[in-house]
């Protein structure tokens, strides 16, 4: 399957259709929904979308930048439909390439537990506690990106 990444502008058509993505995957599973507050928190993110060769929106996520260096992942939301064929490994990877192009050393987020073995498997490494968030168990994980 063909895919490429690009960065979505926030405030754009394009970002948009990447919350209503990661609302379909993420939130309404849970029952929850965003609200303009926590939208508007994201104006300063680096938003990746992952696209088919039709230029259909396959998956999505956000850098935010918690210091100098480093970046937390957030929001990883594959379209259901495109899910177990390698569409989040590969936006993860580009993710990683642009983090370093943008002078990041180290990507931190927060894994669901059902996740845990798909990012190790990209080298992300655990450290702590299993702790809760929006009501599921998580754990921190990290990537250093320097060479």
């Amino acid at each position: 399957m063909y895919l490429y990444c690009e960065e979505i502008e926030f405030a754009t058509p394009e970002f948009d259709e990447a919350v209503r993505l990661r609302d379909k995957i993420l939130r309404k599973p849970l029952g929850l929904q965003f609200t303009p507050e926590d939208i508007a928190t994201e104006y300063d993110s680096i938003h990746l979308g992952c696209y088919t060769a039709n230029n259909d929106l396959a998956a999505v996520l956000t850098l935010k930048p918690v210091s100098q260096k480093t970046v937390k992942m957030r929001q990883v939301a594959v379209d259901d439909a495109l899910q177990n064929m390698g569409v989040g490994k590969f936006l993860v990877l580009q993710s990683e390439k642009l983090a370093r192009f943008k002078g990041f050393e180290r990507i931190e987020l927060h894994a669901r537990l059902t996740a845990v073995p798909f990012y190790e498997s990209l080298q992300y490494l655990q450290s702590g506690d299993i702790f809760k968030e929006v009501g599921i168990d998580h754990v921190f994980m990290y990537k250093n990106l320097k060479d």
